[in-house]
Order: structure tokens, then sequence, then C-alpha cells
């Protein structure tokens, strides 16, 4: 198990607390990682390893590993279409699985090995010429209790309080994965480094637009069905995924505050009307948000969205063609 990376607490008395005066100068992406838990740790080396590989039609599976802290592998497949190669190498595209409380299923998901057809994203993005990336997120599939103690959600839970008490959380932990996928995807030679996209649905959605803000080697970011709102979420008494909850954010704004941050690069969101995990009334509210921040920052045709009237928490066919026409127009 990693360490969470927190020092030894200062003796008493010997740091003033900061002032109310300070906080208020800060930006709210300074006050937004302070709640995350501080600081992001210096890069521990990759270590990448490569398990083995399989020929699919038109793409290779190559189950991979890489370490996001020290002693912290995360597993991970990749999808590298015919024909890309370090001479010819292809735009890439990180691939964040969804939750469903399937705890059993993480990367294998996307990488169209099991579960839903419908989430065999990673397999038809491959097909389109990018390369992919599906990591396990913590919890998931080859990340869970590796002493098998907890199963299922208890792990889960479990992880989200011992960053709590530790001064961090998941959502910490989450954009900290995310950002070290990156870093794997930029070390791959048949990847083109100034091209790199990243998607996910439900679960993955809220890791896209948590990772944002934070990783600018993105340059088009696609998330489908899941913006909860904190307004939504009290508003309807909605219980959800552990990385949605930032302690004390609701104090400088809520989720589409945090989006907003993305600006001004690419972002697409889809969602459905009747979705009961991300509440239509206050999504519509947080898409003005959003567009308000890009029109700040010069980029209003840079962000998009669509609503399904009738479509509840699915990843239709037009939600999956406006996602590829986003990646299509900014990283090809």
């Amino acid at each position: 198990m990693t360490s969470l990376g927190i020092g030894a607490a200062s003796q008493a008395g010997a740091v003033d607390s900061p002032s109310l005066s300070k906080f208020s100068e800060e930006s709210l992406q300074q006050k937004l990682l302070r709640c995350l838990g501080g600081e992001w740790p210096d890069p521990c080396e990759l270590r990448p390893r490569s398990v083995k590989s399989e020929q699919a039609d038109g793409y290779r599976l190559e189950w991979v590993e890489y370490e996001v802290e020290t002693d912290d592998p995360v597993p991970a497949i990749v999808l590298v279409p015919d024909g890309v190669s370090a001479q010819n190498p292809a735009p890439a595209i990180a691939l964040w699985h969804q939750h469903n409380g399937q705890w059993h299923l993480g990367k294998s998901e996307p990488a169209g090995l099991a579960g839903d057809p419908m989430h065999h994203t990673g397999v038809a993005l491959a097909k389109l010429g990018y390369v992919v990336l599906c990591p396990d997120a913590l919890g998931f599939e080859a990340r869970q209790d590796p002493e098998k103690k907890l199963t299922g959600g208890a792990f889960e839970r479990y992880e989200f309080l011992r960053y709590l008490v530790s001064g961090k959380n998941m959502a910490w932990k989450n954009i900290l994965d995310c950002r070290r996928a990156i870093d794997y995807l930029v070390s791959r030679p048949e990847v083109r480094a100034e091209k790199i996209g990243c998607y996910g649905h439900s679960m993955g959605s809220t890791h896209t637009w948590l990772v944002g803000p934070w990783e600018p080697r993105l340059k088009c970011l696609v998330g489908n069905c899941c913006l909860p709102t904190y307004a939504g979420i009290h508003r309807t008494k909605l219980l959800h995924c552990f990385p949605n909850f930032i302690p004390g954010f609701l104090q400088y704004g809520d989720t589409p505050d945090i989006v907003g941050l993305i600006a001004p690069r690419a972002l697409h969101l889809n969602f459905g009307e009747m979705d009961r995990g991300s509440p239509i009334e206050e999504v519509r509210e947080g898409i003005k948000t959003i567009a308000a921040a890009y029109r700040q920052a010069g980029a209003e045709d840079r962000f998009s969205h669509y609503i399904e009237s009738g479509s509840s928490h699915v990843l239709s066919e037009e939600m999956w063609r406006r996602t590829r026409e986003c990646f299509k127009r900014h990283l090809q």
C-alpha cells in the first residue's frame, strides 16, 4: 500500500495559521488544491513494464504496469492500432472506466474484454486510429484489496477514508493517477505527445473534469453522463461516487466551477435528461457556469454540450457521434 506522502506535524505554535485575507487572495484553482489536500508529490520513476500482448482485429492489446507513486503500480491495457509505430505515431486517448458498483470491472470493459458492449469504447477509438490507454482506478479490477480482507465497495470506502483522515481525499488520488497515466502515454514512442485527449463515462466523466484543470497536456476532454453538482446532490439526497466529494470546496463554488478551470482547452459533455445521477435542473445551470468560464477565456467555441431528451445514464449513438467528432476536430 502506498504512502500518502503526509509530512510530520509542526510543533504547536511553531507556525501561524494562514490569515483569512491570504485565503481570499487565492485563485479558485489554489483553493481547490487546498481542498483536495495540497500539492502534488514529485513524480517517482514510472518503471513501465509490459506484461503480455495479444493481436486483435485491427489493433494490438498490451497489458502494462506503471507506477503512480513508489510501490503503487497501476495495471492498464493499451490498445495500439495496426500500422501505428514509433515511425508512424498517432494521437492518444486516456480512457477512464465507469463505476456502476462493479468493482470487479475496470480497464477490461473499455478494452472490450468484459462488461457492457455499449462501453467497449476503447476498441471503437482504437479502430478510429487512436492509441488508447485503459487503466484501473483504485479499488477496481486488479486494484482491489491485495490482502483480500475487504471486498467490493468495502475496499473503495476504506481507501476513501484512509486518504480523508490523512488530509487528502479520493479525488486527489484519482487526479494523481490520471496525471501519471498521461506521463505514461507521452513516454510511448508511438504516441503523438501534442495530441492527447481523454474520455470517460459516469465516474470516468468525473475523472475527466477532475483531472482537466491539472493536466495541460490534455488537448481535448469528453465526459459522458456525470456532472453531479452539490446543489443537485443536496436537493435530491444523492449518494454518489467518492471522488465527487471534495471537502470544503462548496464554500468557494460547485462542481461546474471546477470544470470551468479546464478552459481554454476543448471540452465536450454529454447528458441524459432523465439521468438521476446528474439531476438535469442543476446540470443546465452548471452548463451556464462552464460556458461563462470559456467566454472569459476567449474560447467560447471550444466548449460544447449535448442533453438528450428522454435518455438516462447511457452512451447513446448520438452521444458517441458527438464524442467522435470532438476528438476528430481537436486531435486529428
